[in-house]
């Protein structure tokens, strides 16, 4: 590998891959580094050591959208041997009295199962999916796939149509308002909240009330990638090694060089000084870019201290349960309604509403909430994920990082719980107990150690709290991919639209950097702020 290259990106995970992938394909000459031993972050398929075949996805499963994304078709991705599966029933929620919410992939199947909890909220959901479907489209996709406007020139666009305006008025409220003023059944608000809400930001926090009419407009649905996760992590890393780039694995920075106030280039923990001729791109979070990397001489204190403050999802840890079956989960629900033996994403525990408040007083107090989990059965769409015949299942929780306020814990607390997370997914699915081959689980503590990028065992890397959004993300002056250091971007999850896997932190901060180089590639979208005025 050479020792200098035009652009070096702090990080392998989806969103550095996109955007070397982009870089080279503009001519540049790139390197990422990663401390892993593979590409991809969060997107990890593993094979259980003790059951040879089967294959488990321990972090990152649902993918929303890949499809639709921008940089899927750009960057040729199919070419580079991956593809998706999108069920047609997406979610389904069962209660302990094994009946079903369900949402599918036609929205009018899942206004028909609203309908059998509540009529007046089945045509609640299709006066709201048919009047944000423009807003989704015109509006919400568009800005989620481009670097974020200022909020005051935001506003003052989306005050020009009578859309705009429409989402500006539902934003002012929290999701909790919204379901609450709009729904009428306690499991249809609690499904609703949990789908969008719980998973992404606080309920209480106004400003986020537009997501909830957003998901019952949005056509994204949840989709798996073929083979396992890690099979759009093998068809990124494709992609950037046909764009000429290399991709340093095993390889941790110790600091950012900057000379005469630019970004300059990486030493290595290995002692390696790594040039970059042009900038410095990191996707880590703010803690580890600016406190961990760069002298705090070089670095105005204004920002270190923006750094310093930077917050994390407090509900956003995940516990996992991860099993090895004969057969797939046998759900008691599916008796009287067959399509349940082949819903994707299931959620068990969740009966009503007012459960988040008790689950959002245990993250704060550091203690164990009454069970809600969510997860898949991947074989039952993709059979080559164990041996012949044979299945995989998981469940996930959101539990709190520090148990008992420590997070070590959890070293101790893991097997019981995920025994106890067994137990409740056999109230659903008796057959289980006889149908495991094996198990493991995977608590916020192991997350934490082994994707330390994901600070505090947060997924998302970073809360949607204190101002912590849009053109703000990770924090003001940061928000559009640049920083203080001249040559130094950002282009990870802690900015805008935030985590999960959708690529689009990556992908507009390759706008960005375009557009500083002064390039205009043909797949460069029209600028938002253009967009929303027409």
């Amino acid at each position: 590998m050479m020792s200098a290259y035009d652009a070096i990106i702090l990080g392998a995970g989806h969103n550095g891959l996109i955007l070397q992938a982009y870089l080279g394909r503009a001519g540049l000459t790139t390197l990422s580094v990663d401390r892993l031993p593979v590409a991809g972050g969060g997107l990890t398929t593993v094979e259980d050591p003790r059951q040879p075949g089967f294959l488990h996805n321990t972090h990152a499963f649902f993918q929303r959208a890949i499809t639709a994304m921008p940089w899927y078709a750009d960057l040729e991705l199919e070419r580079h041997g991956v593809g998706y599966i999108e069920p047609e029933l997406n979610v389904a929620l069962l209660t302990r009295d094994h009946r079903a919410l369900e949402w599918w992939t036609d929205i009018e199947r899942t206004a028909d199962s609203f309908a059998g909890f509540s009529k007046k909220d089945a045509e609640t959901l299709r006066r709201w999916h048919r009047d944000f479907v423009p807003i989704v489209q015109n509006i919400l996709i568009p800005e989620a796939k481009s670097p974020p406007l200022a909020p005051d020139e935001r506003r003052r666009l989306l005050e020009r149509t009578a859309d705009g305006r429409r989402l500006l008025e539902v934003s002012e409220c929290s999701p909790l308002e919204f379901v609450h003023r709009e729904f009428e059944h306690p499991t249809i608000k609690a499904g609703l909240l949990f789908f969008n809400g719980l998973r992404e930001v606080d309920l209480r926090l106004p400003g986020f009330g537009h997501h909830i009419a957003a998901l019952l407009a949005s056509p994204a649905k949840a989709q798996m990638s073929r083979g396992g996760t890690a099979a759009l992590a093998r068809a990124l890393e494709r992609a950037v090694r046909e764009s000429g780039g290399d991709i340093r694995l095993m390889t941790e920075p110790r600091r950012i060089l900057v000379e005469d106030g630019r970004a300059a280039g990486i030493e290595t923990m290995d002692g390696d000084i790594i040039r970059a001729r042009k900038f410095v791109v990191s996707s880590l979070n703010p803690h580890q870019t600016f406190l961990d990397l760069l002298d705090p001489a070089l670095l105005p204190a204004a920002v270190r201290a923006q750094a310093e403050g930077f917050k994390y999802n407090l509900l956003a840890p995940l516990f996992a349960l991860n099993l090895a079956l004969v057969e797939p989960p046998q759900y008691v629900a599916a008796r009287e309604r067959p399509e349940l033996a082949r819903a994707f994403m299931v959620i068990l525990g969740l009966d009503h509403v007012d459960q988040f408040d008790d689950i959002v007083r245990h993250h704060e107090t550091g203690t164990i909430p009454p069970t809600v989990m969510w997860g898949a059965c991947p074989t039952l769409f993709d059979p080559s994920q164990a041996p012949a015949g044979r299945h995989t299942a998981f469940m996930w929780e959101k539990l709190p990082y520090r148990l008992g306020g420590d997070a070590e814990n959890w070293v101790g607390a893991r097997g019981q719980h995920g025994r106890d997370m067994l137990a409740l997914w056999t109230h659903y699915a008796p057959n289980l107990g006889h149908a495991v081959i094996d198990s493991f689980v995977r608590s916020p503590r192991e997350v934490a150690l082994s994707l330390p990028n994901m600070r505090e065992a947060d997924l998302l890397i970073g809360a949607f709290s204190h101002g912590q959004v849009g053109y703000n993300r990770p924090f003001p002056g940061a928000g559009h991919y640049r920083t203080a250091i001249q040559g130094l971007y950002l282009c990870g999850s802690s900015s805008h639209p935030g985590g999960n896997v959708t690529g689009l932190p990556g992908y507009n901060a390759a706008q960005v950097i375009m557009r500083d180089l002064g390039l205009a590639p043909d797949w460069l979208p029209e600028p938002i702020a253009a967009r929303l005025a027409r």
